[in-house]
């Protein structure tokens, strides 16, 4: 299904359900972030994280559908777990994808708990393909043409990856860019020898400076102004769920 198609159906499919599931059958805090078909469900308890993936198999299969086998697993995430890992005599706590991140158990340089986000390789490796593509495509292009567009293209790029704790996937990004601009222009002739000083100057004429463009989530979901989940700021993870297929 499309994304359009996904929310309208999963509103009712999923979203429903598991708010009168929260208020009915959760022990303790739980946390429900949907986008489309992708979902991440996060538990105080354990058992209540058990338990509520039961419950959703057998909702997801009264409609036909069901959860992704590869996606869909239970972690132990958040504030606790690295702790409770370590008494244990286990590894440090488990990192997931979610929307093109990689979500980890970190620590701020004082050494509190922190929600680490870094831009999956992957997604880097599928946007810079698509960029060898594109300019490729306007091979013939003016300099002033090419750089224009790929500007768009970079700066689409940090607005969404431009994210606090990721700061060096957009300026890897930006140098890949002009790396594979370098190369076109290179090819457009055999006598073409364009050095990276020149790359440099049309660099700061047309591609984006990277920089952190979003606010971190303290800031964005301050105490006073808490969005509509009762638990939306706590940050303890214990399952995620990758949606239906």
């Amino acid at each position: 299904m499309s994304p359009l198609l996904a929310n309208v159906c999963l509103h009712y499919v999923h979203d429903l359900w598991a708010e009168r599931w929260r208020r009915r059958e959760a022990t303790g805090d739980m946390i429900i972030v949907r986008y489309a078909d992708d979902i991440i469900v996060g538990f105080e308890h354990e058992t209540d994280a058990r338990r509520f993936w039961d419950a959703m198999r057998e909702r997801l299969r009264e409609f036909a559908l069901s959860l992704h086998p590869d996606k869909t697993r239970q972690i132990e995430f958040g504030r606790l777990a690295a702790a409770n890992r370590e008494r244990r005599g286990l590894g440090r706590p488990e990192t997931f994808a979610f929307l093109g991140f990689t979500f980890i158990c970190g620590k701020t340089r004082t050494g509190g708990f922190l929600i680490k986000r870094k831009t999956r390789a992957d997604r880097m490796r599928t946007k810079l393909k698509q960029v060898k593509d594109g300019l490729r495509q306007r091979m013939h292009q003016t300099i002033a043409e090419q750089g224009r567009w790929l500007g768009q293209v970079t700066a689409g790029y940090f607005n969404y990856f431009a994210v606090p704790t990721n700061t060096r996937a957009p300026s890897a990004f930006r140098h890949h860019v002009l790396e594979l601009w370098r190369r076109t222009l290179q090819r457009r002739s055999q006598q073409d020898r364009t050095k990276w000083d020149r790359m440099g100057s049309l660099a700061r004429e047309f591609l984006p400076t990277p920089r952190v463009l979003h606010p971190w989530p303290r800031d964005r979901f301050a105490v006073k102004h808490p969005r509509w989940e009762p638990y939306a700021g706590k940050p303890l993870v214990r399952f995620c769920a990758g949606g239906a297929p």
